[in-house]
């Protein structure tokens, strides 16, 4: 159990990917392309977050997956997309696509997630 998101786990692994992806597109002079994946990025813990301090556990699993579903899929389009471009290192989004997927694609069930 859990007293707050802090604790979780898989905040803390959405965090350092967050944190990953804005240090990938900082130099990148496509500012709606930046603009776009580093809000999806914090979309990731910020949904997390919502949902753990909510006062259901229902809730809590809706914002795990909006987390999973919607923010973590719209971030691992939006890197698919710009590794075909030059928009970064493409070795680096590759690697923080891998990331991304490792944390999120492969549970199917919330209490996947949180492991």
């Amino acid at each position: 159990m859990y007293r707050s998101y802090e604790d979780l786990d898989v905040w803390r692994r959405s965090c350092e990917l967050a944190i990953t992806v804005i240090r990938l597109f900082h130099d990148c002079k496509n500012f709606p392309i930046k603009d776009q994946v580093t809000k999806s990025a914090f979309s990731v813990p910020s949904n997390i977050a919502e949902g753990a301090e909510r006062d259901s556990r229902l809730e809590f699993i809706r914002f795990l997956n909006i987390a999973k579903g919607i923010s973590a899929a719209e971030l691992r389009t939006q890197l698919y997309i710009c590794q075909t471009d030059q928009y970064s290192s493409r070795s680096k989004i590759q690697s923080t696509l891998f990331r991304t997927e490792r944390n999120f694609c492969h549970a199917s069930r919330p209490d996947q997630i949180l492991s």
